[in-house]
């Protein structure tokens, strides 16, 4: 995989080579995507789907190819189940207000995990303060798994969504996610996917694992900035109300009411990015021809290297769901040293890493931790990376000591 693809990590950062291991954060982006981006606005930037002129029909035909492009990545049955939205965060929270305007009322329940995302919690709970529903929360065994009997144990009547994390953002760990689905289908209760730490590292087939809804970014899968997508079984959508109102989601506009459009763009209010949405094609392109096999494989085996050389090199490492194939991150701590003072002497040697809680603060505060250290992996990053990562945490250590 070629690093030159990537113009942003030749630089040094405080004279020093850059290491990116951040890319649970957000991933770099390839030159391919760039160009994309400045051939878009040089060549045929226009306002889609209403002109009539050539460059309004140039941007309307990449943006509704994209909108293909996407359903052939993720193997949905039509691009009418794939809705662009700015990012992961956005489209739970439009699946949040949609989904429980149309299906949620009081007494009702919602479960979620002890893994998630802020971003899989706080819609939730809004959702759940808005209809008088409860957000129900699926525990964590000891060794950080998700504790499927007390899983069986709140699916109930009442339960009308399933929302669970793909893979830990924290942790790295992937869930028995076909499972889930499967004890949730057995009752009738749909299932969404946070997919945003899953797709850019695995193959992901939302027919084969027959979610009903699936989020996820651009941006951490060698995309643009803002840009993301909900896909959801058309049976579901079809029953759904708008989550917003405006341009583009009607059919028309009267004083005594409103129709609304068809599938996907009820759901799309307002100017879409269409120049987003060509440059995210242009990243699946890019990552398809690479294979999602073949960078599933080659990060998984990074991922064991890195555990290995934290766990020999670093005395006394606290490595979270150590042991447990990691995809895309991991996340540890060293006694008696803050996360954050190791991360500023860590960059000072131009190696990127994130601290803190990561945006999933229920997870860390049951780690009893105040945060972590998280290196994550993209395509381009390589044992030399881990090797310089290490030299440089031992550095860390020792100063810190």
């Amino acid at each position: 995989m070629n690093r030159e693809d990537f113009p942003i990590l030749s630089q040094t950062v405080h004279k020093q080579p850059l290491v990116y291991l951040d890319n649970a954060a957000t991933s770099q982006k390839p030159q391919v995507v760039l160009d994309a981006i400045q051939e878009a606005y040089t060549r045929w930037n226009s306002n889609i789907h209403r002109g009539t002129h050539y460059l309004s029909q140039e941007a309307t035909r990449r943006h509704e190819q994209a909108r293909q492009r996407v359903a052939d990545f993720i193997h949905a049955a039509s691009a009418k189940e794939i809705i662009f939205t700015k990012g992961t965060t956005d489209a739970i929270n439009m699946l949040a207000f949609s989904f429980g305007e149309a299906f949620v009322g009081p007494g009702d329940e919602i479960v979620v995990s002890a893994l998630e995302h802020h971003s899989n919690i706080v819609p939730w709970q809004m959702l759940c303060e808005r209809k008088r529903a409860t957000l129900r929360v699926i525990p964590l065994r000891e060794d950080l798994t998700l504790d499927m009997e007390a899983y069986e144990q709140l699916l109930t009547p009442r339960t009308r969504l399933v929302s669970i994390a793909h893979v830990s953002n924290v942790l790295g760990t992937r869930q028995a996610i076909e499972e889930i689905i499967h004890m949730a289908h057995e009752q009738y209760i749909p299932v969404c996917i946070d997919a945003a730490q899953s797709v850019p590292h695995i193959p992901v087939d939302v027919q084969a694992l027959d979610c009903d809804f699936l989020a996820f970014s651009a941006h951490k899968m060698y995309g643009p900035t803002g840009v993301g997508v909900l896909y959801g079984k058309q049976t579901w959508l079809d029953r759904m109300p708008p989550s917003q109102g405006g341009g583009e989601m009607i059919q028309h506009v009267r004083w005594e009411g409103t129709t609304y459009n068809a599938l996907p763009y009820k759901f799309e209010a307002g100017t879409p990015n269409y120049i987003g949405s060509y440059a995210t094609s242009v990243a699946i392109d890019y990552i398809s021809n690479i294979g999602m096999e073949r960078i599933e494989t080659e990060e998984a085996e990074l991922a064991r290297y890195a555990e290995q050389q934290l766990r020999q090199e670093i005395p006394g490492v606290i490595i979270y769901a150590e042991g447990q194939a990691k995809y895309g991150a991991i996340s540890f701590t060293i006694p008696s040293i803050h996360p954050f003072d190791i991360g500023t002497l860590l960059d000072q040697q131009g190696i990127a890493v994130r601290t803190g809680h990561h945006c999933a603060e229920p997870l860390i505060d049951s780690l009893k931790v105040p945060g972590t250290v998280r290196i994550s992996f993209g395509l381009y990053n390589t044992h030399e990376d881990i090797d310089r990562f290490i030299q440089a945490l031992k550095k860390a250590v020792m100063m810190l000591s």
